[in-house]
């Protein structure tokens, strides 16, 4: 009895460290636009193999904006691989978004002065999703998402390369 426990255990050991390393997701894009204020602005490009590039324009680095900041040139290009459990995380975050039935659109655009954020995925299958939410408030699992990316950020190791 403890061989086949045992076997059961193992089995099930390796098909958790086989999916965690399977994507489903060939490129994942994000990007944060500006608003009539401090909001950072960037995209973030991460691939299936943990390597990501952070193109930052304005606010990603300041602790304390001020109005000299939007005439500063921008803040550059980054480059990392992103942790391995920050990787398996953000992964779990798509799925349980159920992506390819979410919506092209967010946002009440009849307020002018919120940012607007893009979520582009591209799959493995050749099919994309792109989308748009106005106010970053599409729905609460998209706003984890864009949190988490906003974190990530600050959470990393960036090597600037521009």
């Amino acid at each position: 009895m403890k061989y086949i426990v045992s076997m059961l255990a193992l089995i099930f050991v390796f098909s958790c460290s086989s999916r965690k390393n399977q994507s489903e997701y060939s490129n994942i894009e994000y990007e944060a636009g500006a608003c009539f204020g401090f909001c950072p602005v960037f995209k973030m490009t991460i691939h299936p193999d943990r390597t990501a590039v952070l193109e930052a324009e304005h606010f990603n680095f300041t602790k304390n904006p001020s109005k000299a900041d939007f005439s500063k040139e921008r803040e550059g290009t980054f480059k990392t691989t992103i942790k391995e459990t920050d990787y398996t995380r953000l992964i779990t975050l798509l799925d349980s978004l159920d992506i390819k039935t979410l919506n092209n659109n967010y946002g009440e655009k009849n307020i002018t002065d919120l940012p607007t954020s893009y979520l582009r995925i591209q799959f493995k299958d050749g099919s994309q999703k792109n989308i748009e939410d106005y106010g970053k408030r599409g729905s609460e699992k998209l706003t984890k998402v864009y949190h988490f990316f906003e974190d990530l950020r600050h959470n990393q190791q960036w090597t600037k390369v521009k």
